[in-house]
């Protein structure tokens, strides 16, 4: 039945006699299914992006929404970028940057709503790291989320995050430096009450 629709667009052309069967040689090798290989690559990094996008805002919800306008874009391209050397790098980078945007907005939201309090610890009294990782700007966070949490090389952060590895290693200095602090502050605060 498949053959009958297929000879009707090719005007006949689809049907075959017993001599055009056979054997040519060996068959070429005919190219992956496009569209079989997105969704294995989406299966595998999904939630891995959405893990990184979730370190980096803090909202589940808008976390997989981020992901997946980010895989969105990447299927609107797929045959050129499944052709890079690494695909997830790129994905990863649309991701962080709407993250990135996303995080700024509700960050200018959230100014002109209140005043910025300094981070509070959890209900054990123990201060909570991912929210300090909130107080960091968006391209440190980013920075940690990707090299400690996701151990990726700087190398692979200063490509995710399109810039250089200079800047990479000062994001996470500074970095470091205020969770220092902010960690710091919290255990004070704990330790004074």
């Amino acid at each position: 039945m498949a053959y009958e629709s297929v000879d009707r667009e090719l005007g006949g052309a689809a049907t075959m006699s017993q001599d055009s069967l056979r054997p040519l040689g060996p068959l070429p090798k005919l190219p992956a299914d496009p569209l079989a290989e997105y969704s294995v690559f989406f299966g595998r990094e999904f939630p891995r992006v959405v893990r990184s996008v979730y370190l980096i805002i803090r909202d589940s919800g808008r976390a997989e929404e981020l992901s997946q306008e980010a895989f969105i874009q990447l299927f609107r391209h797929w045959k050129k970028v499944s052709a890079y050397e690494r695909p997830e790098a790129w994905v990863r980078r649309v991701a962080i940057r709407l993250a990135t945007r996303h995080a700024r907005r509700e960050r200018t939201r959230s100014e002109l709503e209140r005043q910025t309090v300094a981070p509070q610890s959890d209900a054990d009294g123990r201060f909570d790291v991912l929210e300090a990782l909130r107080e960091l700007s968006m391209k440190q966070r980013a920075a940690i989320v990707l090299h400690y949490y996701e151990d990726r090389p700087v190398d692979e952060v200063a490509e995710i995050l399109d810039c250089s590895e200079n800047t990479v290693k000062s994001h996470l200095h500074r970095g470091r430096a205020s969770l220092r602090l902010l960690l710091a502050h919290g255990e004070e605060g704990h330790h004074g009450e």
